[in-house]
């Protein structure tokens, strides 16, 4: 309304000026800039006296120009891009390379991938229970990959019963579109039922005949490949991937299991066990036989390389590809062409260029790579992100950009989706294997300098912890170590975290770890304990390192004051420091929060007296924004408060997931659609609406986490926001004009 009205003034002021040199003809009126400018001093004044407004701010009229760009993924738009995790891979004569997984937000479970693209996508893959596994294989006719189905309540539509899970193999054309068989089950009939107590771990073809690894069962499966009709099986213990030699036999990976260390056996087509077997390996994850007839051997362990055994005879080893210790060599965590980390599939083509793909560690990401025989790099496809954002680098103005796992480096005068270059790896599986990251699924970063030294925050979906991260470079590279952890209050009496992880972790209450003695161990002795509400709104790091906590209730900030860094490098913080303030009368369920020292405000969101909450929408963040100043001083009246989207229907058609504050502007995020609503931090006007942009196809999916926006001011004045943009694997980021 109030936008209408402006433009209306504008019109009038025209039309004034017109009216009053037509009545006065008065020719220098028409050139004197003081005429003009008191005119203008007129107007101005009438419409600021409109716009006053009371503590709700409104829509102002300014905007602001930007462009779309994104970080993380290849491929920035359409339906074919880079996959969140390929967790099995099977490359044909031709180059061909078709993967597998669990589990892709946008349904590309299993994707079809040459000459460094996209090309196509095994279809029904995702969604009504129904998802990929980590097996899979072609031949000249069909692809086959390993499958879940659940139930649906469908019998008669043929889907399992109630409590029932198939696991199966479905056969696709090799366009990717399923490929039905008289026996078929499920809705489609392209389905073979293979167990339901445990996915299948192994595929390969040999003639007519599909080899299937039944994990429960300890069997291998032989199906025609045709008729898909079972032809014999034989017993393996824990069988896993398979791949067949020259001479038709079967080379398979036996799975770890109950203290029993993995081994590759090697068997006929009858299923008759030959003598050959390789032992020398820890952690094989994918084999394949190359142009030469030599196995090859994703080792996953601390080598991290791709192994090479001459498999005429006795099996000897004869070359390795990659360098020894993947991405910790050299400087660690450094990204480099020959650095792997987190093998899962091998292979190579008839001409014999090398296919390797690496997934790092707790489903990192994809990082897909083909070499030439020589070993040189001739493509390489990238898709490392999977919920979670990115923050900038304060020191570096923006060029420095990092992710929970990953490094960035930017160069913004380059075109939209290529002005970021991955890199490090910042998580070392091998020398900190109780890093949180391995164990817990974080996806909100906070990147801060605190005494001119990089740290790096991170939480999760449910704002349950906040985890601790350091760097030392001459003894870590690139690598972020461990340093410390908060987590919540059971409110069950129960330990928080569940399970063996981590050691030593106190049995009751809410916990603050420090890693003392600087070996990313969780030790008995590092533990600050205590008891407070459980339910979380929302962590915040501000600029000096202070932890600020917002918690659901009447007297719920929490403000840990930081102690100083220890001789380690960690951050201190504790129980006995802790201050309690009370959330301001506006608020009856506050669930963000960020301070600002050097102007001693404070921004907070939630649910206010005059816009409750439609049920317990946990994961938003509230139905308005309010700004505080001199908050320290005591101060708890807001200079302004802004109703930001928000659920009144229960179907959270509309609601806000996330807000961030910098420079002259608060930003907020909407969940299902992704707009970014942009307002000025001095009044609280809005003065933009961000969407995605072509160059992303206009298109973003859900905001899934509750630090889903995270907004950065350069030197320059220009803004960097980044949007979590799950369904395709990036983050957004909005380069706004300063």
């Amino acid at each position: 309304m109030k936008n209408k009205f402006l433009a209306q003034l504008r019109k009038l002021r025209h039309k004034l000026n017109r009216y009053i040199k037509k009545i006065l003809n008065i020719r220098y009126l028409q050139k004197s800039k003081t005429f003009n400018f008191l005119l203008s001093l007129t107007v101005g004044v009438i419409v600021t006296t409109i716009g006053i407004t009371t503590d709700w701010a409104t829509t102002g009229t300014s905007t602001l120009t930007y462009k779309t760009s994104w970080i993380g993924n290849t491929i920035g738009s359409g339906n074919l891009r880079v996959q969140n995790n390929i967790e099995a891979m099977y490359v044909a004569p031709d180059g061909t390379v078709y993967t597998n997984s669990h589990w892709d937000e946008a349904g590309m479970e299993a994707g079809i991938y040459k000459d460094g693209k996209v090309i196509g996508a095994l279809g029904d893959t995702h969604g009504w229970s129904r998802g990929g596994g980590k097996a899979v294989t072609a031949n000249s006719k069909y692809i086959y990959i390993a499958m879940t189905q659940g139930s649906r309540g469908k019998t008669n539509e043929d889907y399992p019963p109630e409590g029932t899970t198939w696991h199966c193999v479905r056969r696709y054309d090799l366009s990717g579109k399923p490929a039905p068989f008289p026996e078929g089950r499920g809705w489609d009939k392209s389905m073979l039922i293979t167990s339901t107590k445990s996915e299948v771990t192994g595929l390969a073809t040999v003639g007519n005949e599909l080899y299937v690894s039944d994990f429960a069962a300890n069997q291998i499966r032989v199906y025609d490949t045709d008729t898909m009709k079972e032809l014999r099986s034989f017993t393996v213990a824990n069988p896993g991937a398979i791949t067949i030699d020259p001479q038709k036999n079967l080379w398979i990976i036996q799975s770890k299991n109950a203290g029993k260390p993995a081994k590759i056996l090697h068997y006929s087509q009858s299923g008759k066990q030959l003598p050959q077997e390789i032992a020398d390996i820890i952690a094989p994850t994918a084999i394949a036989i190359n142009h030469q007839g030599k196995l090859l051997v994703a080792e996953n362990g601390p080598r991290q390389q791709m192994l090479i055994y001459d498999i005429k005879d006795k099996p000897v080893q004869t070359g390795s590809f990659g360098c020894k210790g993947g991405i910790y060599a050299g400087v660690p965590g450094e990204v480099r062409d020959l650095k792997l980390y987190g093998l899962t599939g091998v292979g190579t083509d008839a001409s014999g260029n090398i296919y390797i793909n690496s997934n790092g560690f707790n489903k990192s990401g994809t990082d897909l790579r083909k070499f030439s025989p020589s070993g040189k790099l001739m493509w390489r496809s990238l898709g490392l992100i999977f919920v979670d954002n990115a923050d900038a680098d304060p020191k570096t103005d923006g060029v420095d950009v990092f992710t929970k796992q990953e490094h960035y480096l930017m160069d913004y005068s380059k075109p939209a989706g290529k002005q970021w270059t991955y890199k490090a790896y910042t998580l070392n599986a091998f020398k900190y294997p109780q890093d949180p990251r391995l164990h817990t699924s974080p996806d909100g970063t906070f990147v801060r300098r605190i005494q001119g030294k990089p740290f790096l925050f991170l939480t999760d979906m449910y704002n349950s912890f906040l985890q601790i991260y350091r760097f030392n470079p001459d003894t870590d590279g690139k690598i972020a170590i461990p340093a410390g952890m908060f987590v919540g209050t059971n409110s069950a009496d129960k330990p928080f975290i569940k399970g063996n992880w981590p050691p030593h972790q106190p049995k009751q209450g809410e916990w603050i770890w420090r890693d003392r003695n600087g070996n990313g161990k969780f030790e008995k002795n590092e533990y600050d304990i205590s008891k407070d509400y459980p339910y979380i709104g929302g962590w915040w790091v501000d600029s000096k390192g202070d932890v600020w906590k917002a918690l659901r209730t009447e007297d719920g900030i929490r403000h840990y004051p930081l102690q100083g860094i220890d001789a380690k490098g960690n951050p201190i913080y504790s129980y006995s420091s802790m201050e309690k303030q009370t959330t301001p009368n506006i608020f009856n369920d506050l669930r963000r929060i960020e301070y600002f020292p050097e102007t001693d405000t404070m921004y907070l969101s939630g649910f206010t007296v005059d816009h409750p909450a439609f049920g317990d929408d946990a994961g938003v963040a509230g139905s308005e924004i309010a700004r505080f100043d001199n908050w320290n001083k005591g101060n708890r009246t807001p200079r302004w408060r802004i109703v930001i989207p928000y659920d009144t229907t229960g179907k959270r058609e509309v609601s806000t997931a996330a807000m961030s504050v910098a420079g002259d502007y608060v930003f907020a995020v909407t969940v299902k659609t992704a707009e970014v609503y942009v307002y000025n931090a001095k009044t609280g006007a809005q003065v933009q609406q961000l969407k995605p942009g072509p160059e992303v196809g206009g298109e973003s999916g859900w905001i899934d986490i509750p630090y889903g926006i995270r907004a950065f001011r350069r030197s320059n004045g220009e803004y960097l926001v980044f949007v979590e943009e799950n369904w395709k694997g990036k983050v957004i980021v909005y380069r706004l004009a300063g």
